[in-house]
């Protein structure tokens, strides 16, 4: 479980990408790199990280639900994610 700090850096993140999103796109179309660089460096969308809803986890990330290989597969066992069950041929 990563620590309540780091997610809430994360989040912090995302907020800023959102917020000069418009900004940058402008200055990129005009070709303005200098005012680019004035921009926050938390602000490119670059720096961020997919992490699990759930657990914070930074690695094994599934995009189409959001969460962690690891958290993925203990939901699935236990019937929580609908249309999911374990393979068996």
């Amino acid at each position: 479980m990563a620590k309540e700090g780091v997610k809430a850096r994360e989040v912090k993140r995302a907020k800023l990408v959102a917020k000069y999103a418009e900004k940058r796109a402008a200055l990129k179309a005009a070709g303005d790199f200098e005012a680019l660089d004035k921009l926050p460096k938390n602000a490119s969308p670059v720096r961020l990280h997919n992490r699990c809803k759930l657990t914070g986890r930074p690695r094994g990330y599934m995009r189409q639900f959001g969460i962690s290989r690891v958290t993925f597969r203990e939901m699935a066992l236990a019937g929580k994610i609908p249309g999911v069950k374990k393979a068996s041929w």
